[in-house]
């Protein structure tokens, strides 16, 4: 008698630029015992696998017996893992220029092999995570266009992008400045800047490519201002979204959440995630408030620069630029 084949791993896949609420978001939507949340896993390869920084739970990554046991159920162990072989693959199908040619309907056999190929890593690790910790959905905030459509051409993955929009001018505020990686465990490393002209590029790049990755994948759209607006809503709608039921457990963690007498208070969580923001090594409640620290910090100029080199994809999203319209409605 055959063994019947496992479900189809199913993956919020949070995409858009960095710096918009990502990993916030992702460890609301973990407080659920159906919800796994695995952090950035495009960079598994490189700060995990290859530098041993630390899991979002404060352990390395060779240390924490989370990714140990999704390392054995998904390949026989992370040595098994060719880094190098891994890497070259993911300079042949994961960049950004490549998603013209991933976007169209149909691809060369050599190169659909090496989409799927590069495709069926991710697979077998979600469908580990899910293994391991019993969950429904795993959530990946990996967020880089490109390997949202590699993703849409795997053989056996139940796909759901969340494009998550951020209003341009605070991304470029964000991007601007210095943050330490509490991650790297010898020695200090800091993220990488930007200037206001290289976050409007990259930031127009990103959320184009959403709006093509539409035509083969499930996407739904969020702005940055209307999570922090409704956190409980948008929790619920990402649920839904995600073909999950209501959790009203799940926002117990949320700092200023009316008190229930008859529940058990929220124990401070930290996910298994690879890399992120450092909010993901905070524990206890979290607040969700929205940063402003851009209306008065962002230098004129740089302001000038992001809100015309922007503008048609603000006018799409809401942001209208005056102090009072960034809280008009999401268009479509």
């Amino acid at each position: 008698m055959s063994t019947p084949e496992p479900p189809q791993p199913r993956v919020l896949f949070v995409g858009g630029l960095g710096r918009s609420g990502s990993t916030l978001l992702e460890l609301l939507l973990a407080q659920s015992a159906d919800v796994c949340a695995v952090g950035e896993v495009v960079h598994l390869w490189e700060r995990a696998l290859g530098a041993d920084e630390r899991c979002g739970c404060g352990e390395r990554f060779t240390a924490c017996p989370f990714w140990r046991q999704v390392g054995e159920q998904a390949f026989g162990g992370w040595s098994a893992v060719d880094r190098d072989d891994v890497l070259a693959l993911k300079d042949r199908v994961d960049r950004t220029r490549h998603i013209p040619r991933l976007a169209k309907g149909s691809l060369a056999p050599d190169q659909l092999a090496d989409v799927r190929r590069y495709a069926d890593l991710y697979t077998r690790i979600y469908r580990a995570a899910l293994a391991v910790t019993g969950a429904r959905v795993v959530v990946d905030s990996s967020k880089h266009a490109s390997l949202a459509f590699a993703l849409s051409w795997a053989d056996d993955l139940d796909l759901r992008v969340l494009h998550l929009v951020r209003d341009s001018r605070a991304v470029a505020y964000s991007w601007g400045k210095q943050v330490r990686r509490p991650e790297v465990v010898d020695g200090e490393d800091f993220m990488p800047t930007f200037s206001p002209f290289e976050v409007s590029k990259l930031w127009t790049a990103q959320n184009a490519a959403f709006h093509l990755l539409a035509s083969r994948a499930k996407v739904l759209r969020l702005r940055y201002e209307d999570f922090t607006a409704d956190p409980a809503g948008t929790v619920r709608r990402l649920r839904d979204f995600s073909g999950l039921p209501d959790d009203p457990a799940a926002l117990r963690i949320l700092a200023g959440d009316p008190p229930n007498p008859a529940a058990e208070p929220a124990a401070p969580f930290r996910a298994h995630s690879v890399a992120g923001n450092p909010l993901r090594f905070s524990g206890g409640p979290l607040t969700v408030r929205r940063d402003e620290a851009w209306r008065d910090r962002l230098p004129r100029r740089s302001r000038a620069v992001v809100s015309l080199a922007t503008l048609p994809l603000r006018v799409r999203y809401g942001y209208l630029g005056q102090r009072g319209s960034d809280e008009s409605v999401e268009r479509s």
